[in-house]
């Protein structure tokens, strides 16, 4: 196999708690991270040597800076793969958003190079590769919704099927990770109720996730970005059940069962913000569109 595209699937934090500040300097994190139909496109080929990244936007770096440059290098090295990989990338997920838009590139990209050089590594060895180089890449290795901890590289599969519609809504300004857990205050913070999410997700009970949705970092981020509560208030009126930031922000979702109220919150929101889409939590189903 010489070439592949491949889709890159962005994500949701349905819930996220700060747990504790370790010795290290990261935090312990609880988090129910469920994946979207929203995905970037990204199309490897195999080529004599080097990496080279083209883009549908000037909006990332093309270079080492980049998480597929860097997945990509640290496989050619660890295999010593004699080839390079040229790789074109459609972006549709944002960047600063909290949707693992760069870790779902560099999922992709391990993926892609594991079937084209035939290296035949297990999902549990690419998981343990990517930690590596994203800690979100092992969840978006697996696609699965999932309850995560550590710094995201603990995964505990949740088999059930959830379905619902997102609306996804960003401000145009984005929100460092770094940022917003170095404003974070844990003492008085909120902690959602992590495990009663999950029961929610297995018990296919659509209205304990709504009540269960809580996310940590919301917080010190609308520090950073207030529009961020002000989507969410407007996502609330136009009667969405449950709306929250995902990871570190910017973008807020809502949820809702109802895809008239879906289209009707996508054309209010539609020229308002820099980034409005509708989709859907993936799984099996979804997979068939």
């Amino acid at each position: 196999m010489r070439e592949m595209k491949i889709r890159a699937y962005a994500k949701v934090n349905l819930a996220l708690d700060v747990v504790r500040k370790r010795e290290d300097g990261y935090h312990d994190l609880e988090m129910i991270m469920a994946p979207i139909t929203l995905h970037d496109l990204i199309y490897i080929e195999k080529i004599d040597h080097g990496i080279q990244i083209t883009a549908n936007t000037n909006r990332m770096p093309t270079d080492q800076r980049n998480i597929m440059y860097k997945v990509a290098q640290l496989l050619i090295e660890r295999y010593q793969i004699p080839y390079g990989v040229k790789i074109h990338i459609y972006k549709h997920i944002p960047t600063q958003a909290g949707l693992a838009g760069g870790s779902g590139d560099g999922a992709a990209v391990l993926k892609a190079m594991n079937q084209i050089f035939q290296l035949n590594l297990s999902l549990e060895t690419l998981a343990d590769i990517g930690k590596e180089v994203g800690a979100d890449i092992p969840f978006c290795i697996y696609e699965k919704t999932a309850l995560v901890k550590g710094i995201g590289e603990k995964l505990e599969f949740i088999s059930k099927d959830f379905h619902c519609y997102v609306l996804l809504v960003k401000p145009k300004k984005g929100v460092s990770t770094k940022k917003s857990f170095g404003m974070l205050d844990l003492k008085n913070a909120e902690h959602p109720p992590i495990m009663d999410m999950k029961e929610a997700i297995e018990n296919n009970d659509y209205q304990g996730v709504v009540k269960c949705l809580g996310n940590t970092l919301e917080e010190p981020s609308l520090k950073i970005v207030p529009d961020i509560l002000k989507i969410k208030e407007e996502m609330k009126e136009l009667g969405f059940d449950g709306a929250l930031m995902s990871g570190s922000g910017s973008c807020v979702f809502g949820l809702t069962q109802d895809q008239e109220l879906l289209e009707k919150g996508y054309q209010f929101f539609l020229n308002r913000y820099a980034f409005v889409r509708k989709t859907e939590i993936l799984n099996k189903d979804s997979l068939k569109l």
